[in-house]
């Protein structure tokens, strides 16, 4: 099979709901689209989130995703993945999320090329788990309304944006506890807002707020500070910027300030460099989390579709496309009591909303 045509193009999306984060507003997302198509018919689809924690230009990153696709994967046979895949390291070394798009362009196109679901292509299909929803730095109330709004909607885990202020955080949290019942997950990301000596605080509140994990508290860079918690508790700690690919991996496996590692196919180029990452993880007894940016529904189904694979999975954090006011696909995987399914279809299993 050869990859007889490309497309390439880019969506800017508003989101239902912006949101603050200890960084920055978040209100528009600009998201890259590719389309390959083999000379059988079957298609691969691939979707790009640039990002500020990558550094990427979203306009540089269009066009590195664009000239690669059309001058180098053009021709190419599919199935030759690991030479194409280790090619666009090369290539796209410095645009992240243009390599994880035409990563799982690729992947979408050879499962779907022999009629079989990525997971499955993979190796090890695991069962659906929930996925945390996230609220943002709000005001107490309104963090409480979409926290009650979500728990009807059936999500059992809530994921809390922190990093602006510690007291107002902490009454969030308390509050936050005090309507939701043990049943219901509490997750906290502070965005590297923290000091820490504000984390070792947060730690001591922890078990009263009943937390499930702690995700990067720290700036980049700060690591070795996380060596002077206990073990204990580091085993909760969860690695987000301090994580971006497999390079990162090998440093914090020599010294395990996290016990939880958070891998976004947006940070460290797409399935292939999630994999990686995954087998260090499995390797060193680390647990995984799988999370997002704003994201299409694509790239979204390709973080689920590894993340089933992988035998380390224990958190899901992956509600980047609801937020979208629209998508362009539809299809990847289904929504039931805050668990995601996926559907059985070859590939992604996920169409252009046409």
């Amino acid at each position: 099979m050869i990859i007889r045509d490309v497309e390439t193009w880019t969506d800017r999306l508003p989101l239902t709901r912006p949101y603050v984060i200890a960084t920055r507003e978040v209100s528009t997302v600009d998201l890259h689209f590719v389309r390959l198509e083999g000379d059988h018919g079957a298609i691969g689809l691939g979707c790009a989130a640039p990002t500020a924690v990558t550094e990427e230009n979203p306009e540089d990153s269009f066009e590195m995703m664009s000239s690669v696709a059309h001058d180098f994967l053009k021709g190419h046979d599919p199935q030759l993945i690991r030479v194409l895949t280790r090619e666009l390291r090369e290539r796209c070394a410095w645009y992240l999320s243009a390599m994880a798009a035409l990563d799982m362009a690729l992947y979408d196109l050879l499962a779907r090329s022999i009629n079989v679901p990525l997971a499955a292509m993979l190796g090890r299909p695991m069962r659906s788990l929930p996925t945390s929803i996230t609220i943002g730095i709000l005001p107490l109330e309104e963090t409480l309304t979409e926290a009650r709004e979500y728990v009807e909607r059936g999500f059992t885990c809530l994921k809390v944006k922190l990093g602006l202020n510690y007291d107002e955080d902490i009454e969030r949290l308390r509050a936050l506890r005090s309507i939701c019942d043990s049943e219901i997950h509490i997750r906290v990301d502070a965005n590297q807002g923290y000091t820490i000596e504000q984390t070792k605080d947060l730690i001591r509140e922890s078990q009263a707020l009943n937390l499930e994990l702690i995700e990067q508290p720290l700036l980049r860079g700060n690591e070795t500070r996380m060596l002077e918690l206990p073990e204990r508790d580091r085993r909760i700690m969860a690695a987000d910027e301090s994580l971006l690919g497999p390079l990162d991996a090998i440093g914090l496996v020599s010294e395990m300030p996290f016990g939880i590692w958070n891998i976004k196919l947006m940070k460290c180029g797409g399935i292939t460099g999630a994999l990686e990452i995954a087998r260090m993880a499995q390797l060193a007894g680390i647990d995984l989390m799988w999370g997002c940016m704003d994201e299409s529904v694509i790239s979204i189904t390709a973080a689920l579709h590894a993340a089933y694979a992988c035998p380390r999975t224990k958190y899901l954090d992956l509600d980047g496309s609801f937020d979208l006011s629209r998508d362009t696909a539809l299809g990847g995987f289904t929504l039931a009591d805050g668990s995601l399914h996926l559907t059985g279809e070859p590939g992604l299993g996920v169409t252009l909303d046409q």
